[in-house]
């Protein structure tokens, strides 16, 4: 927790923050949320706003994150989460969709 409290200015925010945080796991301990899917719905939530933060970039969130950027992959795996929608723009297709070398001196 404390590295993900680094980034913010003053003790004032990070005091804040703390204080949110408590309340919040306090409201889902009375409404009887488990453990596991606190952490779980905690870890998609983090991932989720770094990945966006890079722009789907897994390397840089990785590293942000303070983990290697196969650990992130795996992680992103076992949460099923879709890196897809915090991407920019389209991918490009695979190569066997594009024309090959040999079709691309025919064309011109």
């Amino acid at each position: 927790m404390q590295a993900a409290l680094c980034g913010l200015r003053t003790t004032n925010e990070r005091g804040a923050v703390k204080d949110q945080l408590e309340a919040l796991i306090l409201q889902m301990h009375k409404s009887g949320i488990l453990y596991s899917e606190a952490v779980r719905e905690f870890k998609k939530r983090f991932i989720l706003t770094v990945l966006q933060e890079h722009k789907g970039n897994q390397c840089k969130a990785a590293r942000q994150l303070g983990m290697h950027r196969n650990t992130l992959s795996r992680t992103i795996a076992e949460l099923n989460l879709d890196v897809r929608s915090v991407r920019p723009g389209a991918r490009r297709p695979p190569r066997s969709a594009r024309p090959s070398a040999y079709d691309k001196r025919a064309a011109r």
